[in-house]
Parts: structure tokens; C-alpha cells; sequence
């Protein structure tokens, strides 16, 4: 929607967003021709194969969008969707050689392997440039279309903010209509108040005013019918800003369900490639990591079964995805093995804790059979941390949105635990911290901060003073 909002539809826009999507293909087929050209390899039809599934690949599909955040800047959003498209092509091609039987092996490696390696850095350099060119010409070619605000509120201040910061949109914000006084507002942006909102169709039509943003809470909708009416016979382009900010929002993002527009406001942020991506890695990582300790696991479990009796391995019901039970499991640290309707949580000094269990512990290491539970599908590397299920019932009554951190799967570390929040939670404040850490990681979740709560969980084995 955002393409109407900057500017007027144009055979000329229509060209230049043809032309950008097109470029990726053009250098993507130039770059492989030239690179069979610098071999001297000739042309046959496997390289026509290649470059009719580039062009589709990078023509047709189109990069995820929630890959970047909306703070992310347009240069590094391109450089993420060019690795994403490429990645893409090089898979097609290696998936269509196993099914057809016609592994790419039998054309020179040399050249498919150069052609791999140079082309990302040529897309990305054109891509850039491409939309170097592009913000410049809008810059010049078209003039800014001015914009007013009904209603200020935290929605449309941060709206306002946006358009100052990127010039690029070519949107101006003339000023505000509130029937509020600027005293009691406290504005916060450089646009003025112009007026109570009865103004503001008067103020439209004397003045030139291209895009008009209701910003009113949804509690005054008839208020929002009022000013549509009174707009009416003016030329400006309408937009309603709902005021999500009064709500407390997980992954919210609009959408529609057979035509009719729907905002998400507390979902999973692992939906279509993104929780394919998740999974992947967890399994990939998993299984590197479980051949890598193998020899440790062994050693491990024979020390807990020296060490006192009963079993190595220690099952505990846990709530896992959406509330669901599962079993999760965990060398034995304990003299105890309790999974009742009351569990006490340990504490320093602990003496059902046995001497083995307290090193396991301190260190991490009694949770690595967990790897066993990503690689069944019922946690994550990363996550919010599996609480018991007595646990679970007993602070779902007390901490709101307690039940939110179960739209994902749980995780073997997780953000609280970086953050210094784990081992008891002798107080209601420390549980609601943990939580708080939990929702954020769903809200702002990205590939890399997964990989951030990883590094940092590797150095925080070493210097934990809360892990007992």
C-alpha cells in the first residue's frame, strides 16, 4: 500500500519498478554467459536449463519481507533479499538435478562453482545501485505530496517520526488536528497543531493537501465517520492508522482472509519460510553438536549412575507448543526425581542435589539430552525456557500474558537466561522478568538474534553465579 500513499500511479513508475525487478535476472544470465565465455566451455542446453530457472527464480519469487525489521535500513533489507533469491536458485538447480537424474556434475564445476561464487556480489552491487538510482530519480522527478494528521496519539506520532526520517517517501507532514490543546498533547514532533478536528475539512480545501491520516482510537469510530463525511468533497487520499500501540502486540502484521483485512495481533513469529528456516537449523545444529559430545554424553551418564541411585536420564512433564504437554529430559541432578502437582524449585545449597548434579548443573551440562527433545520436534535451540507444568499452573494466575511465551516451541536457552534470568525465582518479580525477556524474543525475533543468544550462552556457562 505503500506505493499509492508516495505517488500518483504513472506509466513511468510502472517502468522503473519493472526495470528493478528485472535486473536481478538480466545480471544473473549475463554473469553465467560471461563466466562460460572467460572458460571457454561453450554454450549447450544445460546452460540454457540454468538460466531459464535464474530468470524465473529471480523474476517470480519474491523475497520475504519480515526477513528485516522496520529499522532495518533499504540497503541492508536489498543485500538480505538478493542472498535470499540466490540461495533459492541454488537450490532449485540442485533439487531439479536429483529429480531429473542429471546431477550438475557432468557440466564443468569450475564454471558452475565461479558462477556461484561472483554473481551474489555483482546483484548486490547492481541491486544498490539500481535503488540508488531510483531514490534519487523520485527525488527529483517528483514532487513531495504534503499530508495532515486527525488525531494525535502514539500511532501517529510515530508515523510522523518515519516520514521525517526518510525523505524518500516524498510525504510531508503539514501538521496535526486534535481537539486536545498542545499543553495538554506535549507534542513531540516538529509538525504544528493546525486545529481541532472540525478544522480540518475546512483547512483541506484551502489549502493543498494530498493524503489525509485518520489516527483516532477505535473507541471514537463514529468520530471516523463524521470526518469521512465531512471529506467528501475533497481530492485527498484517505488513510486510517489504527492506534495499535494501546494494545500490548506479539508479531502484529495485517493480512487478509479472502478480501477481508485482518491484523494479527498476538501470533507465532515462525509462520511459512521462517519456521521451516527454525527448524533446519535446530535439527542441523542439533545433530553437529550431539556427533561432536558424544564421548562427553557417555562420560556424563556414567558419572550420574555412580554417583547415586536411579536413572540417568530425568523425564519431566512440561508444557511445551500451545500449552501441549511433552516430556522433557535432562541428566539427573537430583537425589529426587519429582514431577508432582508441587514442585520445589532448587535452590543454592540444595541438598536433594548430589554432588555430580551440582557440577552438571552449575555448568549446563544436565540439560544436553534436551538436544534429544529438538531433534523429536518438541523444543528449540532457542526459546523460551520449559517451565514444570505445577510451575506453569501456578503463575498463569498471577503474571499476565504468562501463557504467550507458549506460542513457540520452548528452547534449551532462551533471551531471559543471557539476560542473568534463571536459576530460582524465589519472587514473583524475578518469574515476571523471565517472562518479560520471553515475550520480547517473540516480538523481536530475527535468525540473528538467535544466533546472539547462542554465543552468548556459551560464555555465560563460565561466569553464571546462578546456576545451581
Amino acid at each position: 500500500m505503500t506505493q499509492p500513499v508516495q505517488f500518483r500511479q504513472s506509466i513511468l513508475i510502472a517502468t522503473m519498478m519493472a526495470a528493478q525487478a528485472i535486473l536481478p535476472a538480466f545480471v544473473a544470465v549475463a554473469s553465467l554467459y560471461a563466466t562460460i565465455f572467460a572458460f571457454d566451455s561453450g554454450f549447450d542446453p544445460l546452460s540454457s536449463g540454468i538460466a531459464v530457472v535464474a530468470v524465473v527464480c529471480l523474476v517470480l519469487v519474491q523475497p520475504p519481507r519480515e526477513v528485516t525489521t522496520q529499522l532495518t535500513s533499504p540497503r541492508v533489507s536489498a543485500v538480505v533479499d538478493v542472498i535470499f533469491r540466490w540461495a533459492l536458485i541454488l537450490a532449485a538447480l540442485l533439487g531439479i538435478a536429483y529429480v531429473t537424474k542429471s546431477p550438475l556434475q557432468v557440466y564443468p564445476r569450475r564454471v558452475f562453482l565461479t558462477w556461484a561464487a561472483i554473481t551474489p556480489a555483482v546483484l548486490i552491487v547492481s541491486t544498490l545501485a539500481m535503488q540508488e538510482f531510483m531514490r534519487r530519480f523520485l527525488m527529483n522527478a517528483f514532487d513531495a505530496r504534503s499530508a495532515v494528521v486527525a488525531g494525535y496519539n502514539s500511532s501517529s506520532l510515530e508515523l510522523c517520526r518515519r516520514l521525517l526520517k526518510n525523505p524518500g517517501m516524498r510525504l510531508e507532514v503539514t501538521g496535526f488536528f486534535d481537539d486536545r490543546s498542545p499543553d495538554r498533547l506535549a507534542m513531540e514532533c516538529e509538525a504544528p497543531l493546525l486545529g481541532p478536528l472540525a478544522a480540518l475539512g475546512p483547512y483541506v480545501r484551502t489549502h493543498r493537501t494530498d493524503v489525509i491520516f485518520i489516527a483516532l482510537p477505535i473507541r471514537h469510530l463514529q468520530r471516523v465517520m463524521n470526518l469521512l463525511d465531512d471529506l467528501r468533497d475533497t481530492t485527498a487520499s484517505i488513510y486510517y492508522v489504527p492506534d495499535i500501540f494501546v494494545f500490548d502486540l506479539v508479531q502484529a502484521r495485517s493480512g487478509e482472509i479472502q478480501g477481508i483485512p485482518v491484523v494479527a495481533m498476538c501470533e507465532t513469529p515462525f509462520y511459512g519460510y521462517r519456521g521451516v528456516a527454525k527448524r533446519l537449523t535446530d535439527i542441523v545444529l542439533s545433530v553437529a553438536i550431539l556427533l561432536l559430545l558424544m564421548p562427553l554424553l557417555a562420560l556424563i551418564a556414567l558419572l550420574v549412575k555412580w554417583s547415586s541411585p536411579g536413572p540417568v536420564i530425568f523425564k519431566q512433564r512440561r508444557y511445551g507448543l500451545d500449552g501441549r504437554e511433552i516430556a522433557v529430559y535432562k541428566f539427573r541432578t537430583m537425589s529426587v526425581t519429582e514431577d508432582g502437582a508441587t514442585i520445589r524449585q532448587a535452590s543454592r545449597s540444595d541438598g536433594r542435589v548430589t554432588p555430580v548434579g551440582a557440577l552438571l548443573r552449575r555448568s549446563s551440562l544436565d540439560e544436553l539430552p534436551q538436544l534429544i527433545n529438538v531433534l523429536q520436534g518438541r523444543m528449540s535451540l532457542v526459546g523460551p525456557r520449559p517451565h514444570a507444568i505445577a510451575h506453569n499452573e501456578e503463575y498463569r494466575k498471577l503474571i499476565k500474558g504468562y501463557m504467550i511465551r507458549h506460542k513457540v516451541l520452548p528452547g534449551i536457552t532462551g533471551l531471559a537466561q543471557v539476560n542473568g534470568c534463571r536459576g530460582e525465582t524465589a519472587k514473583l518479580e524475578e518469574m515476571e522478568a523471565r517472562v518479560n525477556f520471553d515475550l520480547d524474543y517473540l516480538r523481536h525475533w530475527s535468525p540473528m538474534l538467535d544466533i546472539k543468544i547462542i554465543l552468548l550462552t556459551v560464555v555465560k556457562l563460565f561466569r553464571d553465579d546462578k546456576a545451581y
